[in-house]
């Protein structure tokens, strides 16, 4: 409950950082950050048995009750539990927000090379149908084609963030 979670926790939404006010186990002592930063990059606490995802205990601490939808990091970086960088939405508005995927270079969401002719395509999705975007020369030109169609069809987020 968020009462109890305020009882064990100290969360301030200014850093998104939460701290224990009371020590729960060997490894934790008052006032020391709770938690770790997990391979996904998603900073998680384990408290009352439990693992917890901080920005969803950022949501139970401010608000007092569950998310009933996912929880969107709206700047991308899924460490960043300050509540103001933290919004409700379905799993289609969240993953408008999905950063550009590693190893695919700087252009690479929303685009692919067609390894048989050798130029680049440009897709997205909307309400989880794929729209062809067209063929381009560079992965540039894609890449484009893509932001430009995410400000149409992507309204929630409609940046494209980059992997940082």
């Amino acid at each position: 409950t968020a009462e109890r979670l305020r009882e064990v926790l100290n969360y301030d939404p200014e850093t998104g950082v939460f701290t224990w006010k009371i020590r729960s186990s060997r490894r934790s002592h008052i006032g020391s950050i709770a938690g770790t930063k997990e391979v996904l990059g998603y900073w998680c606490i384990e408290f009352e048995g439990g693992r917890y995802k901080g920005h969803r205990l950022a949501w139970l601490y401010i608000y007092g009750k569950w998310p009933l939808l996912q929880v969107d990091h709206i700047n991308g970086v899924r460490c960043d539990n300050r509540i103001s960088n933290l919004r409700e939405a379905t799993r289609a508005e969240n993953q408008q927000n999905r950063k550009i995927t590693e190893g695919g270079g700087q252009f690479s969401k929303g685009t692919h090379c067609n390894k048989r002719t050798g130029r680049w395509e440009a897709s997205i999705s909307v309400d989880g149908t794929r729209l062809h975007l067209g063929t381009f020369d560079t992965q540039e030109e894609a890449h484009k084609a893509y932001v430009a169609a995410k400000l149409v069809h992507h309204t929630f987020s409609p940046v494209a963030y980059s992997q940082k």
